[in-house]
């Protein structure tokens, strides 16, 4: 008798994993059902009912969890690392120039499959990271100043600080302070070009993870930044598994561009996926770019199958087309979200996840 009085909410509960996310059951409702049938059953049966209480309760908490450690800080769902920051300068592989040493990225994504969707200090480009950004090709007081090409020594960013981190019933994230800094180890001209505010909130929604990419930099230098127009550079870049190639990957945006039309080209959203490494299917990650970015929709850095045998590099590029230029004391910022899925891009749901993102 107490079983069946039980089993509507139980199934639910138990059946579907993001029920405080899908569907409006509210303990408050429950609760007094559960305490009125407890005054009129023996022992035994209210030991069973407060079972059964427990049980709800350890469900609605197995929401998003963040977790910082003295490296890096995790976002978890269940037991999927969805996302891992790194704070702690993070090595090349042996044998390659430490000059490629760098915090303040995050590898790996991981998609709801458990797979992984980035990749990290590729062969033919040792300083992508997985998920990350810098200005590239760059001017300050008329000196040419490179904050991605790691090698050229005149420029770098890294972490420097958590300022907080956020856990809420279906979202978690965190909120660190990262420097561009101007000639970094150089003990007469080291200084910070932008002090940086990067926010990265997760979410499960309808099956995807979305994550929010939110950037504010302050100029806090006595220069300006300038950014002569560049095919590539700016405030998101990612780079895929190794094994995508152009053999089992490919992109998609917005526009239904794809590696051999996309590059230079505007999109609202572009979606890259890739076959799993450990077993059969897809996963996708797909980038929303949103609408009051500066120069949105922004242009594309998208690889043709010629470059690296199709190999999946990704980039929205602030400064494109036109020159872009951060003064001092003033402030940029730039928005996107991710959407990693376990499956191949839907162009119409990808839509709708943008409409919502940018309403």
């Amino acid at each position: 008798m107490l079983a069946e009085a039980f089993e509507p909410c139980l199934v639910d509960v138990f059946q579907e994993k993001s029920l405080y996310k899908k569907r409006s059951v509210a303990i408050s409702r429950i609760l007094p059902i559960i305490l009125g049938i407890m005054i009129s059953l023996p022992r035994l049966s209210v030991a069973v009912a407060f079972l059964a209480i427990s049980t709800f309760q350890v469900g609605a908490a197995d929401g998003p969890r963040v977790v910082e450690t003295d490296d890096t800080i995790v976002i978890q769902f269940g037991g999927n690392t969805a996302v891992t920051y790194h704070k702690a300068l993070v090595p090349p592989p042996d044998g390659v120039d430490p000059i490629y040493t760098r915090s303040g990225f995050i590898h790996p994504v991981r998609s709801p499959s458990g797979e992984a969707v980035t990749g990290i200090h590729p062969d033919d480009h040792y300083h992508h990271l997985g998920l990350w950004h810098a200005w590239v090709k760059a001017k300050v007081d008329g000196h040419d100043v490179d904050f991605w090409n790691l090698k050229e020594k005149t420029g770098a960013v890294r972490f420097a600080r958590t300022l907080s981190l956020l856990q809420g019933s279906d979202v978690a994230g965190f909120t660190v302070e990262q420097e561009h800094v101007l000639y970094p180890g150089d003990p007469n001209k080291e200084s910070v070009m932008l002090r940086e505010q990067l926010t990265v909130e997760a979410r499960l929604v309808d099956g995807a993870y979305e994550i929010d990419y939110d950037t504010v930099q302050e100029n806090v230098s006595q220069w300006s930044l300038e950014m002569p127009a560049y095919r590539y550079g700016g405030t998101i870049a990612y780079r895929a598994p190794h094994h995508w190639d152009k053999t089992n990957s490919d992109y998609l945006s917005s526009e239904w561009k794809t590696r051999i039309d996309g590059h230079t080209t505007r999109s609202r959203w572009i979606a890259m996926w890739g076959q799993r490494a450990s077993e059969e299917g897809y996963d996708t990650l797909t980038i929303l770019c949103h609408d009051e970015n500066h120069d949105a929709p922004q242009r594309m850095r998208v690889w043709p199958p010629t470059s690296n045998n199709g190999a999946i590099f990704f980039n929205y590029v602030p400064a494109q087309e036109f020159d872009f230029e951060i003064k001092p004391g003033q402030v940029s910022t730039m928005r996107y979200r991710l959407v990693v899925e376990e499956e191949r891009p839907n162009p119409y749901a990808i839509d709708q996840r943008w409409r919502r993102y940018t309403q």
